[in-house]
């Protein structure tokens, strides 16, 4: 049956080599990088690499709340290294996909050729806005992708080191999702902690912080190890139960860890444990630094105790650093996404008076700067933070800006007390306005150093 082909080609530069970048799309990590953020895609099964016979399977969701499943198969036909790859679909929702990749050396870089050849199912009866709502969407795609990739290239470039043996704890996480293929696609060896039965070729080790155990006796020497475990926090009133697993998952995680790794006759030279800027509490001080004490409450004080056994690190040599994590913002999970799913119609205008600061950064900027700190010679507690800080007020507004859906109403602080308590006073209504100066001073550059950059390049409102 002949099908009549649309074209689309979209040129792009990289500060690299073709082989380089090549090297990029083959390696584990590269297609969760370039997804984009806002959709819903889920990764059902995938080969690695990108040789001839390669495939992958997607779920792509659409609609309100993702309620729409679209399968998606394709499977690489062609590729040269270094030169070229191509990709075709399998099954999906287009009569017909082929998406070559074209690497060409230019100027002392790389120019990476897109050339996308599509067909839309009954497309000689569709109406003219359906084709031009694919080209959009495709553009808007290739912009996202353009843009994750050269910053990756960038980062790494800034990074460069010799490939590293990391060990990484919850990396199933809205963070660890993320950081993971940001880590392969940069060259690094990867290692996971779970909880099930692990799978040592899938670079699996088993641990149970709960009882106490694991053996990394047997294990390859780490370079590094990345600690991100801790029961999520969530965003409803807190139990006793909730607040004493919140507190166990982290200090036991964290105190079986340390030790582990300090017995090793091979230790890693440097430990990275999460951390978060709720440890300087409710403070209406501007700009805190590394060097302010804690604050008071049940999150400063999980801070406090968590960083305490982290340190322990110190004692055995290894360069450690206590990540304080802002409020992390990404449509994949979090804040953001609780925001997104929560408000169909518009947003709540503001929590109690909405004056409160919230020190914000991207959920790129989180992983790039869990690779920063790898790479860097700095140790002790680091704020990571975006440059700009903005209130409650503001973070609503530039959301009801960009999107445009409207402002809806305020919640009362009298309200979101009697209903969440002591959830509410820390996490809805605490203000924190933090200073990322070290970060900064130790090198590290921005992708979205302010709110309406990441926004729209996360929700791909350009």
């Amino acid at each position: 049956m002949n099908v009549s082909k649309q074209i689309f080609i979209h040129f792009s530069r990289y500060p690299c080599s073709c082989q380089q970048l090549y090297d990029w799309h083959s390696r584990a990590g590269a297609l969760e990088r370039l997804l984009p953020s806002w959709e819903k895609t889920e990764i059902i099964r995938k080969s690695d690499g990108i040789d001839p016979g390669a495939e992958v399977e997607l779920k792509m969701r659409m609609g309100p709340w993702g309620i729409l499943s679209i399968p998606f198969e394709a499977r690489h036909v062609l590729a040269e290294p270094g030169r070229l790859f191509e990709d075709t679909q399998q099954r999906g929702p287009f009569a017909q996909w082929t998406h070559r990749h074209i690497f060409h050396e230019k100027d002392g870089g790389c120019q990476l050729e897109d050339r996308v050849e599509y067909a839309l199912p009954l497309q000689k009866v569709l109406p003219a806005f359906v084709g031009r709502h694919v080209e959009k969407n495709l553009q808007r795609m290739f912009r996202y992708r353009v843009d994750t990739l050269r910053c990756d290239i960038e980062l790494h470039e800034r990074c460069r080191q010799k490939p590293l043996r990391l060990l990484v704890s919850g990396a199933s996480g809205v963070l660890g999702r993320d950081l993971l293929p940001l880590l392969t696609t940069g060259g690094h060896e990867v290692w996971r902690l779970v909880r099930r039965r692990a799978d040592t070729q899938n670079r699996e080790i088993f641990w149970d912080p709960q009882h106490g155990l694991l053996d990394l006796q047997e294990a390859p020497r780490f370079d590094g190890v990345i600690h991100l475990a801790g029961e999520y926090i969530g965003l409803h009133r807190w139990t006793k139960q909730k607040k004493e697993n919140v507190v166990k998952s982290r200090l036991d995680g964290t105190k079986l860890l340390v030790n582990e790794i300090s017995s090793l006759p091979q230790k890693p030279r440097v430990f990275l444990c999460a951390s978060a800027t709720g440890f300087y509490g409710d403070s209406r001080v501007e700009n805190l630094t590394e060097d302010y004490p804690a604050g008071k409450g049940f999150i400063s004080e999980v801070c406090r105790l968590w960083e305490q056994e982290a340190q322990q690190a110190e004692k055995a040599g290894i360069r450690t650093v206590m990540l304080r994590f802002g409020v992390g913002l990404t449509p994949k999970g979090g804040a953001l996404r609780r925001i997104l799913d929560a408000s169909p119609l518009g947003y709540i205008r503001r929590f109690g008076g909405g004056e409160q600061s919230i020190s914000w950064i991207s959920g790129e900027d989180m992983s790039a700067a869990v690779l920063h700190c790898l790479s860097r010679n700095i140790a002790g507690p680091v704020n990571i933070v975006a440059p700009e800080p903005v209130s409650n007020n503001n973070f609503m507004a530039q959301l009801s800006k960009i999107t445009g859906k409207p402002l809806l109403f305020g919640v009362s602080e009298r309200f979101l007390n009697v209903v969440y308590k002591e959830m509410a006073a820390e996490m809805l209504l605490a203000s924190t306005h933090v200073s990322c100066k070290k970060l900064e001073e130790s090198g590290f550059h921005f992708r979205h150093p302010n709110l309406e950059t990441a926004l729209r390049s996360m929700l791909g409102i350009y």
